[in-house]
């Protein structure tokens, strides 16, 4: 009887043991499973903030590529081109509305000289120059009849003087022995004066005789281009193309809008692309500086708190706050 007793403990004790063994891991599992859990409800948490960080990044992106023109692979219809191109030069009128020739001048044959002379060189530092020169000699029979090492020294300043001198006297000459000393209004007239193209005569007939005319320098030729108004690069073919999206009386103030634009804003190394009010409709956006406040330093001339170009600047330009340049040897500013 004892030893049944003794069996029947044993027996309890091995069905104990047995239970406890089954219910250790189970009870370990419990928390395992809760974290588990933690860790999912985590991740599904961390998956629906990216989810909609990327549904909203991908918005965003939209929205800006619904702003912009066609991308460069696809191409832009004529009418497109023609509304888009259009509607830059109105934005830019808006923005630059005392825009005007940089080159101080009284009559045409000061104008056709300084246009010559500002051929690789700042409208400024040609400003800062003619004074001298014009008061040196104020007619063309004058400078025809100069001692070219005099002019040469006068036009020191504004670079490559010997080259440039040759021309101001070689125009002088012709002016004096074709025209009777006077400065043409024709085309295929200002194109025979030595040191004279296309640029400069569509200058001169745009501003001193007011018959339109396009003027492709390099802030225009850059522009353009970048704007995808065309691919040519001939300055020839840049003028046609130019001038086949805009009606003709438009012009000589296309050419001042897009050039005052080059110089203030869209510069070749680093456009002011934060502050650019024609951002939306321009292909190159974001090739310079978008940050608006950087941007703003960028500005030049007037835009950016600094004198003009011109030592006697219409009187449209100073009624919108600009400021006129120094003489030679004055502090520009810029």
């Amino acid at each position: 009887m004892k030893k049944a007793a003794v069996g029947k403990v044993a027996t309890k004790k091995a069905t104990a043991t047995k239970k406890a063994t089954k219910t250790a891991p189970a009870a370990k599992a419990a928390p395992a499973k809760t974290a588990a859990k933690r860790v999912a409800t985590k991740k599904s948490a961390v998956e629906k903030v990216e989810s909609k960080r990327v549904a909203s990044k991908k918005a965003a992106v939209g929205k800006a590529a619904a702003e912009k023109p066609q991308p460069a692979g696809k191409p832009e219809s004529q009418t497109s081109l023609v509304r888009r191109a259009r509607r830059i030069n109105r934005e830019l009128a808006e923005v630059y509305p005392y825009a005007h020739p940089e080159l101080d001048f009284e009559n045409p044959f000061q104008l056709l000289v300084a246009t010559v002379l500002s051929a690789q060189t700042t409208d400024l530092r040609v400003n800062q120059t003619t004074p001298t020169l014009f008061a040196k000699y104020p007619t063309p029979e004058d400078l025809a009849a100069a001692n070219p090492e005099e002019v040469e020294e006068i036009l020191r300043p504004c670079g490559f003087f010997r080259a440039k001198t040759k021309s101001v006297i070689g125009l002088s000459k012709g002016l004096v022995e074709e025209f009777g000393g006077e400065v043409p209004g024709r085309l295929e007239d200002l194109v025979k004066l030595p040191g004279v193209g296309r640029k400069t005569a569509f200058v001169v007939l745009g501003n001193a005789f007011g018959r339109p005319g396009i003027t492709v320098d390099t802030h225009f030729q850059r522009l353009v281009r970048r704007w995808r108004w065309t691919a040519e690069t001939d300055p020839d073919k840049i003028e046609a193309a130019v001038g086949a999206l805009f009606p003709k009386t438009d012009w000589t103030d296309l050419s001042h809008h897009v050039i005052w634009h080059g110089r203030r804003m869209c510069h070749a190394r680093k456009p002011a692309c934060g502050v650019c009010p024609i951002a939306p409709l321009c292909p190159a956006y974001g090739e310079g500086e978008t940050d608006p406040e950087k941007a703003r330093k960028l500005l030049k001339y007037e835009k950016g708190g600094f004198p003009g170009q011109r030592l006697n600047p219409p009187q449209a330009y100073l009624d919108a706050g600009g400021r006129p340049a120094p003489p030679l040897g004055g502090v520009s500013g810029t």
